[in-house]
């Protein structure tokens, strides 16, 4: 939706610039453009968690939040394991591998719904060497709706074989 005009100006190169004005706060270009080849680490592990945080689509920060907690989850088990021994072992197995297990299918899930923007345009080549057809991008690509049923029926039959694994 275009902004509204303002009654003082008469032309919209003037209302842009009153619009810009009232901005507060650093555009993420101008990070971009105090960030030199000799800054120091803590500065370019900002400058990438901010234009992360600037450019990824928030189903993707949902899915690596997700992701993230996988592993949390992960860790805790691992090292419950090793500090409180590992008696039931079929349950810590069955738990440790649900988790990876999990973050394996969230993983493909991101890679399935990420924005193919950022991938080239040229055309890839097949198992043949030739160039892809449009009819062969067609039969590659998945519809994000199509992704996540894979997903929950994967992770049903994950969590099904987890179950029984513990007995």
């Amino acid at each position: 939706m275009a902004p509204k005009k303002q009654a003082g100006s008469s032309t919209p190169a003037a209302s842009s610039a009153a619009t810009s004005a009232k901005t507060t706060g650093p555009s993420p270009s101008a990070s971009a453009v105090s960030l030199s080849p000799n800054s120091n680490v803590q500065e370019i592990v900002i400058h990438i968690w901010q234009q992360y945080i600037a450019k990824t689509p928030q189903r993707t920060l949902l899915l690596d939040a997700f992701m993230g907690f996988l592993v949390l989850v992960g860790v805790v088990q691992f090292l419950y394991c090793v500090l409180a021994g590992n008696y039931p072992f079929n349950a810590f197995l069955s738990g440790f591998c649900a988790a990876v297990g999990q973050f394996v299918l969230t993983a493909s899930l991101r890679m399935q719904t990420s924005d193919p923007t950022s991938e080239t345009k040229t055309p890839s080549k097949g198992k043949t060497g030739k160039a892809n057809t449009a009819e062969d991008e067609a039969f590659s690509s998945v519809s994000p709706e199509r992704a996540f049923a894979d997903y929950v029926f994967g992770s049903i039959i994950l969590h099904f074989f987890c179950i029984n694994f513990i007995n």
